[in-house]
């Protein structure tokens, strides 16, 4: 190959335009007599690691914030890709104040949590809700750190309706205004959060939320107090509450208005919300609890869709469960030749149980008009057999059906309706385990069972 009698020429083109998260993909084109050679750098992406501070982590939805934080540092949440977490700096009453300055220096978001919700006089509503406040936005300005500032206040901020005399809600509206001028003034982002009715794992009983008190009041046989079983509460679940928390992370959170108490949604509002809030009545709540207490008796499993404020006070309810009452005993129905013990009942899909067979029995025998059920074998070596009841064109039984089952592969066989069916035990020595559910509860009155061999002579 010929080098060019003159240097060679060098033509360098910026393919995309500058960021601060990107470096530009650069191409360099080199020539030669008939030969181009090009080379090709491109930067990888810059990850953003974020500092964050939580003032009044040790609270109840400090302490829940916490750990979901860390489960995304850590990697053990995987649900926010994008959301990159260096340091979280814990900040409590018990915390050395002289840690603010650290932390408000470096800290790249900052959820202010702390507040005072019981204290022993009224005074001490404005010192905790809006002196800290002034102390943490001096402290951030000190270093002029114009990091986005989240604050938790109340609706009772509203001062409206039964909050009007609210001196809790006179020092939340303090706070609020207080980190309004603040933004203002530095141009920092401001997410002011008005919460309803708080309630969920690690919420303090006898505190300030009245369904963490009848939880744990139910839990632990504890007596209760409903002045007005009528009165609507509007609640707000701690992971909906965190959704919000982290949704806001990434600056995508919800923005709203208020029209007296209730929340308007709005893009440009000055507040934020979190969008999934319920509704339910003191009354309502109490029966609730007296079912989910209930359970270990009656089997009853209450609907519980998901996402609804059922499922959501049950989690609560049981996070509550001494450790005495996290174990309860299930009624066994044993002969000579096993057992049979109901498991769960639910209101609308049936029930579970489990069957035990003794080598060599074989159970069942019977059929049902309506009813239907699956059969899983989970232990032991068996064998299920279904007919269908009555005759053929011909006169003759109908097939049997043949379904051998192992624990070896767990695998679910249907009970058919108008089939009469068996499971036999093939084993020598080992007990077959059986896990069966049926589409209804079993009702002694009308129990749609007729006894009927598989293997029978035909009439």
């Amino acid at each position: 190959m010929q080098w060019q009698t003159t240097p060679p020429t060098t033509v360098i083109r910026k393919e995309m335009a500058m960021s601060s998260i990107f470096a530009p993909p650069l191409r360099c084109r080199i020539g030669y007599d008939n030969m181009e050679i090009i080379s090709c750098i491109t930067w990888k992406k810059k990850e953003k690691y974020m500092n964050i501070l939580v003032t009044g982590s040790a609270g109840f939805v400090g302490q829940n914030l916490i750990e979901s934080l860390k489960n995304i540092q850590q990697n053990r949440d995987r649900t926010r890709p994008k959301l990159k977490i260096d340091k979280i700096f814990e900040y409590d009453i018990k915390t050395n104040p002289v840690l603010l300055d650290d932390y408000c220096k470096s800290a790249d978001f900052v959820f202010n949590l702390a507040g005072v919700n019981r204290p022993e006089n009224n005074d001490e509503f404005m010192e905790g809700n809006f002196g800290f406040a002034s102390t943490l936005l001096n402290t951030l300005k000190k270093y002029k750190n114009n990091c986005p500032v989240m604050l938790s206040s109340s609706i009772q901020a509203t001062l409206l309706g039964r909050y009007a005399e609210s001196d809790y809600g006179k020092s939340k509206l303090a706070g609020e205004e207080l980190f309004f001028e603040y933004g203002k003034e530095t141009g920092a982002k401001i997410l002011v959060y008005r919460f309803p009715n708080l309630f969920g794992k690690w919420c303090r009983p006898n505190y300030n939320s009245a369904v963490a008190t009848f939880c744990n009041n139910y839990a632990n046989d504890l007596p209760i107090q409903v002045n007005d079983p009528k009165v609507e509460l509007e609640l707000l679940y701690i992971d909906d509450l965190l959704e919000e928390m982290l949704d806001a992370l990434e600056d995508k959170e919800h923005h709203c208005e208020f029209d007296g108490v209730d929340t308007v949604a709005k893009e440009d509002g000055r507040y934020c919300y979190a969008p999934v809030t319920h509704k339910a009545t003191l009354g309502e709540i109490v029966d609730l609890l007296e079912s989910f207490k209930n359970q270990p008796e009656t089997l009853v499993i209450p609907e519980i869709p998901n996402n609804s404020f059922v499922k959501k006070l049950y989690s609560t309810y049981l996070s509550y469960l001494p450790q005495e009452k996290v174990k309860f005993s299930l009624k066994m129905n044993c002969d000579e030749r096993g057992s049979f013990t109901e498991l769960l009942k639910t209101v609308n899909c049936g029930q579970f149980s489990v069957n035990i067979s003794k080598p060599g029995i074989i159970k069942g025998e019977h059929w049902h008009h309506t009813k239907w059920e699956f059969f899983i074998v989970v232990s032991g070596h068996g064998l299920i057999q279904e007919r269908k009841i009555g005759v053929d064109e011909n006169g003759q039984l109908y097939p049997i059906r043949n379904y051998e089952v192992s624990g070896d592969k767990i695998e679910a066989i249907h009970m058919l309706p108008g089939y009469t069916h068996n499971i036999i035990n093939l084993s020598d020595t080992e007990n077959l385990v059986t896990v069966m559910w049926a589409n209804e509860q079993f009702d002694p009155k009308h129990p749609d069972t007729f006894y009927e061999k598989v293997e029978k002579e035909c009439d």
